[in-house]
């Protein structure tokens, strides 16, 4: 297994390293408990090494793990080699985009707030190649091919038998900008409004401006639901870089805001009844 293709290992390290500080165990403690040194307890909670299922089962029961808990991270222990779709991307692509790529493989809900962009599971092919063009470092013409199609098929996630739940606010300025041009911008609304439909594992809201200041004023950001709350994942993505926040009091600080924004947000039918607007204006 190649360096880059241990996302979910990593994973599972920052899952352990969670469950025993909310038990308050030291390496070493924890390490007695189930008879195996402190050392190993060490390279499990990092990317390093393989892991034994068997052991993790065994640290999650001495955790107090729920049982949600425990049979996540060992089903993560039991994947920890298998490949992603993603995996003929993993040399090129930044380690934070294989490590979004594999926490969203394993997700049941993602709660998106966007205040630039569509959020890249709702973008059309057209909107994706002129959000790519429009980098401030040109890039070569394959290269935007490869970055969309990585993003068109994430979008697939979205369409398996067991899809997560998709949860988007947009501020109103998504809808407003037209990105490409306004052909690309009417046939993207036009997928934002396909995306409301009863069948659809997407509930969409607006943010208009009329509301004001909000609650996410410092920008765009998702929450990545695992099985358990407890399991859940930030991820901000930066100008400069991407950042996954995992520590309680920051998933509670964003899942507040995300709240807040709910609340200040159209409903689903004023959304649509928006995004219509937005359309026929262009």
């Amino acid at each position: 297994m190649s360096e880059r293709t241990t996302t979910r290992r990593r994973q599972l390290g920052a899952m352990m390293r969670k469950l025993r500080a909310r038990k308050a165990l030291t390496l070493e403690e924890a390490g007695r408990r189930v008879g195996v040194s402190k050392a190993t307890i060490s390279r499990y909670e990092t990317q390093s090494g393989p892991v034994k299922w068997i052991v993790i089962d065994a640290l999650c029961r001495e955790y107090g793990a729920t049982d949600v808990e425990r049979q996540a991270v060992v089903r993560l222990a039991k994947e920890a080699k298998q490949q992603g779709w993603w995996s003929s991307f993993a040399d090129s692509i930044p380690e934070s985009m294989n490590l979004l790529l594999t926490l969203e493989n394993e997700a049941v809900r993602e709660s998106h707030f966007s205040c630039v962009y569509v959020p890249g599971l709702l973008q059309t092919r057209a909107y994706s190649m002129a959000v790519q063009k429009a980098n401030e470092v040109p890039l070569q013409q394959a290269e935007i091919e490869r970055l969309v199609d990585i993003r068109m098929k994430r979008q697939n996630i979205l369409s398996r038998p067991s899809p997560p739940h998709l949860w988007a606010i947009l501020d109103e300025s998504v809808i407003r900008r037209v990105v490409g041009s306004p052909a690309v911008m009417r046939e993207q609304l036009g997928r934002l409004l396909e995306a409301t439909d009863s069948d659809s594992p997407i509930t969409l809201q607006i943010l208009p401006f009329s509301r004001g200041a909000h609650a996410a004023a410092l920008g765009s950001f998702v929450i990545i639901g695992g099985p358990e709350p407890s399991l859940d994942v930030v991820y901000v993505d930066f100008h400069t870089g991407s950042l996954f926040l995992e520590k309680e009091e920051e998933l509670k600080r964003y899942r507040l805001a995300f709240e807040y924004l709910r609340a200040q947000a159209l409903d689903m039918e004023a959304s649509s009844a928006m995004i219509h607007r937005a359309r026929k204006e262009l």
